[in-house]
C-alpha cells in the first residue's frame, strides 16, 4: 500500500490558530503532506498576546512521538515551542534516528511573552541542535544561542558558523528584524544562499512557525535542504501577503493561501 508524504510537528497549541501546531498542520496540508503532531504545551492566545501557557509532562510528549512513529513513516520532524528542559530531553530521546529534524528554537512569542525557560537553552544547545538537519533562528534567537550581537549580514554569518560548529547540518538565520530589505541566510557545509524578500507594513503572527513547517514539509517530500529553502521562501512571502486579520486588525500568517484562501485579505 502506498503511504502519503508525512511530517510531524512537535510544538505548542495556539488557540488563535495563527502559530504553533495549528499553523504547522495547515502548512503541511498546503504542501500535500499528511500532518501528525506532538503537543508540548497548551497556550491560551490570539495575535494580541499569550494569556496562559501550560506545558505537558515529558512522558506525555514522549508517548505522542512514539504513537506517531508507530503508525506512520514520518519523512521529517519539526520542533517549535518546547517550553522547558524536561520537554526538550523527552523530545531528543524519542526522535528516531535517520529522519531529518528542523529545529525552530522558539523562545519568545511575537507579542513578547517568553515561551522557553532560561534553563532550557543549554539543553537545547546540547541535546537537540547537534544533529538537526536545519536550525531556523530569528535574529534575537540566534544572538541568545551563539552570543553574537547581530547587526547585519556579516554577523548573521558569524552566528550561522557558530551553530554549524555545534553540529547542525544547516542553519537558516532569518533576518526579518533587520532594518531595510529583509533577507534570510542559509548556511551549510557547502557554503551559503542569501534570499531577500519584500518588507510589508504590518506585523504578522506565526511566520517563524510557518517557515520551519514549510521546510519540514519540503524535506518530507524529498527535497534537499537548499531546494526546501528556496521553496519555503516563496511560500512564506505569499503567506504574509495573504495574512489573516483578527477583530482588532492584527494579522496571522496564512499557510492556506496557495489553496485559494485569503485573496481578499492581501495587503
Amino acid at each position: 500500500m502506498d503511504t502519503p508524504f508525512c511530517a510531524c510537528t512537535i510544538a505548542g497549541s495556539d488557540s488563535g490558530g495563527g502559530a504553533g501546531i495549528q499553523a504547522d498542520l495547515a502548512t503541511f496540508a498546503a504542501f500535500g503532506v499528511w500532518g501528525t503532531s506532538t503537543i508540548t504545551a497548551v497556550t491560551a492566545q490570539n495575535p494580541g498576546g499569550v494569556r496562559g501557557s501550560w506545558p505537558l509532562p515529558p512522558e506525555a510528549v514522549a508517548v505522542q512521538i512514539e504513537a506517531v512513529t508507530a503508525g506512520f513513516r514520518v519523512g521529517a520532524f519539526k520542533t517549535g515551542m518546547l517550553a522547558d528542559a524536561s520537554g526538550i530531553r523527552a523530545v531528543a530521546a524519542s526522535l528516531p534516528a535517520g529522519v531529518p529534524v528542523v529545529v525552530d528554537p522558539v523562545m519568545v512569542a511575537t507579542s513578547g511573552t517568553r515561551l522557553l525557560s532560561e534553563d532550557a537553552v543549554e539543553v537545547l544547545l546540547g541535546e537537540l541542535i547537534p544533529g538537526a538537519a536545519v536550525v531556523t533562528p530569528n535574529l534575537p534567537e540566534a544572538a541568545v544561542l551563539t552570543g553574537v550581537e547581530i547587526d547585519g549580514p556579516e554577523t548573521m554569518r558569524e552566528a550561522g558558523r557558530s551553530l554549524l560548529a555545534m553540529g547542525a547540518g544547516a542553519v537558516v538565520v532569518k533576518g526579518g528584524h533587520l532594518p531595510g530589505e529583509p533577507a534570510d541566510l542559509l548556511m551549510d557545509r557547502d557554503g551559503e544562499v542569501l534570499l531577500t524578500g519584500q518588507r510589508h507594513p504590518y506585523a504578522v503572527h506565526g511566520t517563524g512557525c510557518c517557515f520551519s513547517a514549510a521546510l519540514a514539509a519540503s524535506l518530507a517530500r524529498g527535497m534537499s535542504v537548499r531546494e526546501a529553502f528556496v521553496e519555503t521562501k516563496g511560500f512564506i512571502d505569499g503567506a504574509i501577503v495573504h495574512a489573516v486579520p483578527d477583530l482588532a486588525g492584527r494579522r496571522s500568517v496564512n499557510p492556506l493561501w496557495r489553496c485559494g484562501m485569503g485573496e481578499e485579505w492581501s495587503g
